[in-house]
């Protein structure tokens, strides 16, 4: 490897002058013995060590202190560890460290593939070549995107989009519809930002039909379970599915409770793992490889309002989706799997929660007084029927603010904190485990949820190429390790 400085001026629109200069580090690439034709990247956001534990311990149970069976993560071939600081803070979040992912490159929080500059057009900023159009333009691959939240969100827009601020999802949308960083299927939820502003539910400020334009060029278009079924038999070449208008709903709230003021009129949403195979059933007609990247975004997305119970439910419906993509490649031996987080979150597993021995925080047990959850599944699935068991889990929080914790799952998913407008500081939310007791914060006044946090996260890896996934790794290192698994010449 070696390392040399490169400088740059340009103008853009308005005479505005960006100046960059960055270190570069060229890396010798490793060849493995036998090349990838096809990689599928899983991104379990927000999954720590805490989430993969707990799922664990609720899909597959614990005897006297041995586990009953392992996650598909458990069992991948080589495993690692990656470090996730951005350019510009120690602290990240999932579009710089997704970006970093998906170029090799260093960002910044809230930017995907770019470099941060002096510019005000968050479009304007000097771009980095993204994964989508990388192995479109040297090898033909096609390029698949699957996700539980929004399908413009940080991850999922980060495997195509170029932008200095990850809330411009009318243009990151745009961006999707340009040849060379269209992905061939894209499935999640995210509706609204496609939507023509007259139309019930969309975001957009402008009269464009972006589902219309994906359909013009071949696409076919589900917005249901069932739909999704049937676009997927046609087998088609290109593949857009949107189940909400928003982010899709948790697996507990859309499989299991599927309580209707939570769901609205989106009844029939279908499974990471069902997107998950109906994804490679379109890819798999591409006969010059395909990326397909698969997010179990709602991990993250419920650790922020410290629900536990849902993250947990959402990591055991990742892992779940890790396992259909396994079945899938089972008698291949031309598929590189890699499964891994975006960064860390605050939430730990410090004991159980026995209600039977007293409410609140004195139900909590540490140490020989833990002991074990009561989790069942009587029906097989993986799931256990009952998420707020007699003794469930006994969830902490490294970082939070002022907020009432009952240390019981919630039926319907609420905000711990509320904002001030008075004072702009958070507050306890009074409907959220009311009768609670206060747990003082400690973030910054203004902060109503948990955030990431700096720690490390793991990175499992099976087939050709997976060898490259063990030790450490900076992020930026696991773009290259793709990228030499498919033996790809950039």
């Amino acid at each position: 490897a070696s390392l040399f400085v490169t400088g740059r001026t340009l103008t853009v629109d308005g005479g505005q002058t960006l100046r960059a200069s960055v270190v570069h580090q060229v890396v010798g690439a490793a060849r493995p013995a036998r090349r990838a034709k096809n990689v599928i990247f899983f991104l379990g956001d927000g999954m720590g060590g805490a989430a993969i534990t707990a799922a664990r311990l609720l899909s597959k149970g614990i005897t006297e202190g041995r586990y009953q069976g392992l996650l598909e993560m458990d069992t991948m071939q080589h495993r690692g560890i990656v470090g996730t600081s951005g350019a510009d803070s120690i602290a990240t979040d999932s579009a710089n460290s997704m970006s970093a992912y998906m170029t090799g490159h260093k960002s910044s929080v809230n930017a995907m593939g770019v470099y941060e500059s002096n510019a005000t057009d968050p479009t304007a900023h000097p771009r980095v070549e993204t994964m989508a159009e990388l192995v479109r333009r040297a090898r033909g691959m096609a390029v698949g995107v699957v996700t539980t939240a929004e399908v413009q969100d940080a991850t999922p827009a980060a495997v195509w989009a170029h932008t200095r601020r990850r809330s411009e999802y009318a243009e990151i949308m745009n961006q999707a519809l340009r040849p060379a960083q269209r992905p061939d299927v894209l499935l999640g939820g995210g509706l609204a930002s496609l939507l023509p502003k007259s139309q019930t539910g969309s975001k957009r400020t402008d009269e464009r039909n972006l589902v219309a334009e994906f359909q013009a060029l071949g696409y076919a278009h589900a917005q249901d379970r069932a739909q999704l079924r049937t676009a997927v038999a046609g087998r088609p070449r290109q593949l857009l599915g949107l189940f909400q208008f928003g982010n899709m709903n948790v697996y507990l709230d859309r499989q299991h409770t599927r309580n209707p003021a939570v769901l609205g009129t989106w009844t029939d949403q279908p499974t990471l793992p069902e997107m998950t195979e109906a994804a490679l059933g379109v890819l798999a007609e591409h006969r010059d490889g395909f990326f397909l990247m698969v997010e179990g975004a709602s991990i993250d997305k419920m650790e922020h309002p410290l629900d536990g119970t849902r993250a947990v439910y959402d990591t055991i419906e990742f892992d779940q989706a890790i396992g259909a993509a396994r079945r899938w490649a089972r008698n291949r031996d031309d598929t590189l799997i890699v499964v891994t987080a975006d960064h860390n979150h605050s939430m730990s597993i410090v004991g159980t929660h026995d209600r039977r021995r007293a409410a609140g925080r004195a139900g909590n047990g540490v140490y020989a007084e833990a002991g074990f959850p009561t989790y069942v599944d009587t029906t097989g699935d993986g799931f256990p029927d009952d998420p707020d068991p007699e003794v469930g889990l006994f969830f902490g929080w490294s970082n939070h603010p002022d907020h009432s914790d009952d240390f019981q799952h919630d039926p319907v998913p609420l905000q711990p904190a509320l904002l001030d407008a008075a004072t702009g500081r958070a507050v306890d939310n009074p409907a959220d485990d009311a009768g609670g007791e206060l747990q003082t914060g400690n973030l910054p006044f203004n902060q109503t949820n948990c955030v990431h946090t700096v720690e490390d996260v793991a990175i499992v890896a099976s087939g050709p190429g997976s060898d490259r996934f063990a030790g450490f790794l900076d992020n930026t290192e696991v773009f290259h390790a793709m990228i030499d698994a498919l033996g790809l010449d950039a």
